[in-house]
């Protein structure tokens, strides 16, 4: 058997051994369904679990997750097959989460493909499409004079692109109407790699302030 699934295996057997049968109340309660308060969605790159940067337990939070963490604008009916909007939907309408965290990273593949589209090795069939959602964001960063090398012009695309999906989530109308309502709040997150650090957007700032010292 090949080694990555060995690892996935015994970390199962770990996790069989030393948490789900040291927290028995927690998975009873969850047998009889899910109620999680925050829905996260967050980039599919492997080095950003949302739950483990969280340190959350299991029905804590609702997860999407796609490359670049991009949410699409509302477009019933198009004839697509509407991955990220049917799970937004199911967690808004029928979970009825009270937050939507968009959390970004930094060195964000899809990013960086974004802004140099022949960093990829082949013809892609569905990257392209998909990045293209980010296109404004794109477009505002190579404007830019300010940003003069590609690592800043990734940073500033990724926490761009955080605030283009914050305005996409607002052309859903059960979206757009719960955060009238105040019943739903919605939030821009940025985690820093090589920092270990999570920042939040400020909108009276315009800039995504850091987390550690915010109050709990």
């Amino acid at each position: 058997m090949d080694h990555s699934i060995r690892k996935l295996l015994h970390g199962f057997r770990v996790f069989q051994q030393d948490y789900f049968a040291n927290n028995q109340n927690l998975y009873h309660k969850l047998r009889t369904g899910q109620h999680p308060k925050v829905l996260v969605i967050a980039c599919s790159d492997s080095r950003v679990d949302p739950a483990l940067l969280t340190n959350c337990e299991p029905g804590d939070i609702f997860v999407i997750r796609n490359i670049a963490n991009l949410v699409p604008p509302y477009e019933p009916g198009s004839g697509m097959h509407h991955g990220v909007s049917s799970a937004l939907e199911y967690a808004v309408r029928n979970l009825q989460v009270e937050h939507i965290i968009i959390l970004g990273h930094s060195d964000c593949g899809g990013i960086k493909t974004l802004l140099e589209p022949d960093s990829l090795n082949y013809s892609d069939d569905f990257i392209g499409s998909w990045l293209s959602l980010a296109a404004p964001a794109r477009d505002a960063v190579i404007h830019d004079k300010d940003l003069t090398s590609l690592p800043q012009r990734c940073q500033a695309c990724e926490e761009a692109s955080i605030l283009l999906s914050l305005e996409n989530l607002l052309s859903f109308p059960w979206i757009a109407q719960k955060v009238a309502n105040r019943t739903l709040s919605l939030h821009g997150w940025y985690f820093n790699l090589a920092q270990g650090e999570l920042y939040s957007y400020v909108p009276a700032e315009k800039s995504f302030i850091s987390l550690r010292n915010s109050p709990i």
